[in-house]
């Protein structure tokens, strides 16, 4: 029987690798936590929308209408813009694999692929060239483990960009990028696999959260002291069989980070004492994206069953006073953005392990109404343009 008791739990310095396998095309060893080992998730149903082809070079010189979907084609080397009425309507080339993504107030994207951070004029729908990285992360490859930037998140203020760099079979790399002279001017030691980047409303603190160390590394802007913290709630047993560890991370206003497990426990970190608080949650599936709402309202993306006692997917909305709405979601999903109204959220379905599919779900968070919106190539990062 599962727990969802209020729990405390001490902070602790913590490195192991994998996620659901320990290394590319390795079987799926033991879940742990109670767990049997699951089976890949199921391919995007057969009543899922075909695609939509975008050539990469259709982008007319034009502005792009505020609101326009930005999303990083994981399966591919593009960027796609979508109308979230309309679907897919420009791509710009990258790089290879593109996972995370930011937008300044400029305009201006920068995308954390395999071979460095692209940028992109959102408005022009032009690239403005590749950051390399500073740190050597082997052959330039795609899939979900391949090394290169992940999760990547600008400073308030525009003018530092941060990057999670993945060195496969060893610890991350947080690079800092001088946004106006567009280079690498930094680089901190981080946990593994640093899905997720984030940074404090105040913009002084920057949080890596590392997946496969089961932890979030605190960064303190303009110093290379770091601080990690245990993020475990099932705890670390299991070794590389774990697929319990830390996705995404969310900042609320008070500093503290939401991190969401298995639709079961929401883990909230105080990087100022390192104390990790643990609260019920109600959805029962593996999770990964998370965001807030204008409104403080927390959304967390359920890539569905990874147990047989698993629910499916599902997007929760998670309402400051620990109230939640549970709505469904057909597939696998990775990421999720909402749009400035606070309305509508956008999941996107690219997923980082099989069952992936080519496009986003748009979520009435009033009525829990969800429509599919074919668009890009295994779409992980996504953003809403200004």
């Amino acid at each position: 029987m599962r727990r969802r008791a209020l729990l405390l739990v001490p902070v602790l310095a913590g490195v192991l690798a994998g996620c659901g396998t320990g290394a590319p095309g390795a079987p799926a060893p033991g879940a742990g936590a109670g767990r049997t080992a699951p089976a890949p998730p199921p391919s995007a149903s057969s009543s899922a929308p075909v695609p939509v082809p975008v050539p990469a070079d259709r982008n007319p010189g034009r502005d792009t209408p505020p609101g326009t979907l930005l999303v990083a084609d994981f399966g591919g080397d593009t960027v796609t813009f979508l109308h979230p009425e309309r679907g897919p309507f420009a791509s710009v080339r990258v790089g290879t694999a593109p996972y995370g993504l930011a937008v300044g107030a400029d305009g201006r994207a920068w995308v954390a692929t395999a071979e460095g951070v692209a940028v992109v004029d959102t408005r022009t729908r032009e690239s403005l060239g590749r950051i390399p990285y500073r740190t050597r992360t082997g052959p330039v490859t795609d899939g979900e483990y391949r090394g290169g930037g992940m999760g990547i998140a600008l400073a308030p203020d525009g003018k530092r960009l941060y990057t999670g760099v993945n060195v496969p079979g060893g610890p991350g790399v947080l690079e800092v990028v001088d946004t106006s002279a567009r280079k690498v001017v930094d680089t901190v030691p981080v946990g593994r696999r640093p899905f997720d980047i984030d940074v404090s409303p105040d913009g002084r603190e920057v949080y890596a959260t590392n997946h496969d160390s089961f932890d979030v590394t605190a960064v303190r802007t303009g110093s290379p002291a770091a601080r990690r913290f245990e993020v475990a709630p099932y705890g670390t047993e299991g070794g590389l069989g774990s697929w319990l560890k830390p996705h995404y991370a969310a900042v609320r206003e008070d500093g503290r980070l939401l991190l969401p497990f298995e639709g079961e426990r929401l883990a909230v970190l105080d990087p100022r004492t390192g104390e990790v608080g643990i609260e019920p949650m109600t959805a029962n599936t593996h999770q990964h994206g998370a965001a807030l709402t204008p409104d403080g309202t927390l959304l967390a993306v359920g890539t569905g069953p990874i147990g047989p006692d698993d629910a499916g997917a599902s997007l929760t909305v998670r309402a400051q006073d620990g109230t939640e709405r549970v709505i469904p979601l057909e597939g696998p999903h990775e990421d999720v953005a909402v749009s400035e109204d606070g309305r509508t959220a956008y999941v996107s379905g690219g997923f980082t392990r099989d069952g992936h599919w080519d496009g986003i779900t748009v979520v009435d968070l009033a009525d829990a109404t969800t429509r599919r919106l074919p668009g890009g190539s295994r779409p992980l990062g996504i953003t809403v343009l200004p």
